[in-house]
């Protein structure tokens, strides 16, 4: 019996990250309540809302509460991951929501708790009296222990999972989930075959860029077309400035790598930008200065070709 109950609390355990997340789409969702309250005053008088700011929040968040966790046993936040509250005080196995009293408690500690620190705020900053500051120095005290109070609470949180805030803890109410999660069961076969294509796509990305692209083809054509069996007239017409070696038309502003072959200043320039270890296509010597060349060839030959 206690087996079976250690295993289905195992299977009904809320995540961490899961319950955190909830508490941060429970603020976010505060700041947009609050935000979209104030643009409704946006062309009053400024400064309208800053002397009752704190009573306006705290029925703000009274009207979220009454709709949330008063009525449905669950902050927006957790409706969203499908969670909701438990009474952990009751032993039973059966889902018990929380009691009136824990929820009305719940209020009190979140939103009260809430507004008496800034209405305490803005109280002492008003005065300067010898009171008011033993005061000031009280609620410091006591604010400072509950601070500390929940970061022991997180502590705790984060080593066994139960009771995210100080609040829960306290009152004896834990995020379940509404309805049972099923557990999904991924095969060992599509397991490996992902970590094996996800390294392999890794190790291409790392090398691929090691990899001189430009001189390999180069290579490879040199191999599989040797320049010793091309045509006199293909070399002749490279040799004799009236074809790019890349671009295969008239050169425009010729230039020379230190080879035998001409080549137009834009498409040099660029092959050499995007790669500094470019090589001729045609005899594969490599970039050694981009030197201009003078050629005598006269416009008319432009126009007979």
């Amino acid at each position: 019996m206690a087996s079976r109950e250690e295993n289905t609390e195992s299977t009904n355990r809320v995540l961490r990250i899961s319950q955190l997340d909830a508490l941060e789409l429970n603020k976010a969702l505060e700041q947009l309540v609050w935000s979209q309250f104030t643009q409704c005053f946006h062309g009053f008088k400024p400064g309208l809302l800053a002397r009752f700011e704190p009573e306006v929040k705290a029925s703000l968040w009274i009207f979220l509460w009454r709709f949330t966790i008063y009525s449905k046993n669950a902050t927006v936040g957790q409706s969203i991951l499908n969670m909701q509250y438990k009474n952990d005080f009751l032993p039973n196995l059966r889902y018990q929501p929380p009691s009136k009293n824990q929820k009305l408690w719940y209020a009190v500690c979140t939103i009260g708790g809430r507004w008496l620190e800034e209405r305490c705020y803005d109280l002492f900053r008003n005065h300067h009296l010898t009171s008011f500051w033993k005061i000031k120095q009280c609620v410091n005290i006591v604010i400072g222990l509950l601070k500390l109070g929940e970061l022991i609470n997180f502590l705790i949180f984060l080593q066994r999972g139960k009771f995210a805030t100080l609040t829960e803890r306290l009152l004896g109410i834990r995020s379940v989930f509404c309805k049972p999660q099923n557990m999904r069961e991924v095969g060992f076969e599509y397991m490996n075959r992902e970590l094996l294509w996800h390294g392999f796509a890794e190790f291409l990305i790392f090398l691929l860029p090691l990899i001189n692209i430009q001189k390999l083809k180069a290579k490879l054509s040199s191999w599989c077309i040797p320049l010793t069996g091309a045509p006199k007239s293909d070399n002749t017409l490279a040799t004799s400035g009236k074809e790019c070696s890349l671009c295969g038309e008239w050169p425009i502003m010729p230039h020379t790598i230190g080879c035998e072959h001409i080549f137009c200043y834009y498409c040099i320039k660029s092959s050499f930008l995007f790669d500094t270890y470019f090589t001729c296509p045609k005899c594969g010597t490599e970039v050694q200065s981009l030197q201009p060349l003078k050629s005598g060839i006269e416009m008319s030959e432009v126009n007979a070709l």
